[in-house]
């Protein structure tokens, strides 16, 4: 692995449960196996990833878009991506209750591997 390579992570739980990943292959196997490609490309061009797949949503929280699906995500100590909630998107704009699911699990994740 190249030291330019960045790392994605999938938030779990305190009990270790991998809901991200969870949320994901809800989707479907094919749907999911297209979300693993574009978190791949994540990993391989890090922050430098096209805006096409990219978005910044609120302050630390990023959007990773692959067709309707949506990924938020931010940048951890270390080049390591945490994937924080994987959802069908419906509207325009990113829902609030999306952004604050991701927000409660970044604080969680960051409070406990700070």
């Amino acid at each position: 692995m190249s030291d330019d390579k960045w790392n994605a992570v999938y938030y779990e739980t305190m009990d270790g449960e991998s809901v991200v990943e969870n949320e994901m292959k809800d989707f479907g196997a094919k749907s999911f196996a297209r979300i693993l490609r574009t978190v791949e490309l994540l990993e391989e061009f890090g922050i430098g990833l096209d805006e096409d797949y990219v978005e910044q949503v609120e302050g630390k929280i990023w959007e990773l878009r692959i067709s309707r699906y949506r990924v938020l995500y931010f940048a951890f100590h270390g080049k390591q991506f945490v994937l924080l909630r994987a959802f069908m998107k419906k509207t325009r704009k990113t829902p609030r209750k999306e952004i604050k699911i991701a927000q409660k699990r970044m604080d969680d994740y960051v409070s406990r591997y700070r």
